[in-house]
């Protein structure tokens, strides 16, 4: 029996509602096995008024990834064009932080729901790609080349070492709602991220010299 409980009917539920019993039901049955009413259920309002909101579970879905991982992205854009330090204080600091934000949080859960069942929804996987991969690239790439012509960073393959960074802090994410799900805790995610940022600054690092670790995060 699931441990989610169907919230108190409300005469009319907000879209923040009905998004949050959708993650919460996809990430833990997966998209295809989970049916519109038990999402409405969850809500705590009926399948007529979650269709006013969402006309499909495709689009639930969509609004499902832009209210969690596209919305993060988008911050994290922000942030990073705000950021007055360092291309690798941007990196060590500012990026890392942003990750354990998003580790901590239900956009996390996404990772796993959309990898698990991208090659059954070509069309999902295409958004996907378009709304959180692309323009995640991008924000890492820009920061990446940015070090390189400041003399931060040695000349490196950047889109080689933006994935170098994004696949393990995804993977992460996965293991958090697949393992972890499952009682095994043994990684510890904040001090993962920090060493994983670190071997890479190490890596890449212009003069080769060990790059100092975060303090905001010891």
């Amino acid at each position: 029996m699931s441990e989610h409980q169907p919230r108190q009917r409300r005469k009319d539920a907000r879209p923040q509602e009905l998004l949050d019993a959708a993650l919460a039901l996809f990430v833990e049955k997966g998209f295809a096995a989970t049916r519109s009413e038990e999402v409405a259920s969850l809500a705590g309002v009926s399948k007529g008024t979650l269709y006013l909101y969402y006309p499909s579970k495709e689009e639930l879905l969509k609004a499902v990834v832009r209210s969690t991982l596209a919305k993060e992205v988008a911050a994290g854009a922000q942030q990073l064009a705000t950021h007055a330090g360092s291309s690798t204080e941007a990196l060590q600091d500012s990026l890392l932080a942003w990750w354990v934000r998003v580790y901590n949080s239900p956009a996390s859960g996404v990772f796993k729901l959309l990898l698990t069942e991208m090659c059954n929804f070509p069309e999902l996987a295409e958004f996907y790609t378009r709304e959180v991969i692309e323009p995640g690239e991008a924000i890492m790439a820009d920061l990446l080349r940015q070090g390189i012509t400041r003399g931060e960073f040695r000349p490196v393959n950047v889109d080689m070492a933006v994935r170098s960074i994004t696949m393990p802090m995804v993977m992460l994410c996965v293991n958090k709602h697949s393992l972890g799900a499952c009682g095994f805790k043994d990684v510890q995610p904040e001090a993962f991220m920090r060493e994983h940022l670190q071997l890479l600054l190490n890596g890449i690092r212009a003069d080769g010299a060990s790059a100092a670790p975060p303090s905001h995060l010891e």
